[in-house]
């Protein structure tokens, strides 16, 4: 089993803060950190703890596959355990496992949000306002567009 050298506590904060409108917020103290968007959890750490662990939110069935699969990957610590793994960041896994995770559970909340929330959620992201009807705006591409 290959082990490769583990994600740290700045790398994930890092990584959490680089999604389209998440924040870190302590409402559980100083020493957890939780990385919300539109007030949403989408993952817990306490940044301080060794070995470093990251609770994220998953869809059921990959979560139990996933604990199944990794030795890593536990039920959520005080979290829902059928919507919610605890993930040791020990070197098992790696990083591009964990971004992937992290990424994952920001998509499951920004999913559930109203599709008004979403789209504010992910216009921070980008200086474009949203379409209005009638408006034409550039696409990513450069072409014209037409707003809904």
């Amino acid at each position: 089993m290959s082990t490769w050298v583990a994600m740290n506590a700045g790398e994930l904060r890092e990584h959490c803060l680089s999604l389209a409108g998440a924040a870190e917020t302590h409402p559980f103290g100083p020493e957890t950190s939780v990385f919300k968007v539109a007030g949403k959890m989408f993952a817990l750490s306490g940044l301080d703890q060794i070995p470093l662990r990251v609770s994220l939110k998953c869809e059921p069935e990959l979560a139990e596959q996933l604990r199944r699969t990794y030795d890593a990957v536990l039920p959520g610590y005080h979290l829902n355990k059928r919507h919610w793994n605890t993930v040791i960041v020990d070197g098992s896994l790696t990083d591009q496992m964990i971004t992937d995770m992290i990424e994952d559970s920001y998509d499951l909340v920004v999913s559930s949000l109203p599709r008004a929330r979403q789209q504010r959620s992910a216009g921070a992201a980008t200086a474009d306002p949203p379409a209005r009807a009638g408006q034409t705006h550039s696409s990513r591409d450069g072409s014209p567009s037409r707003g809904r």
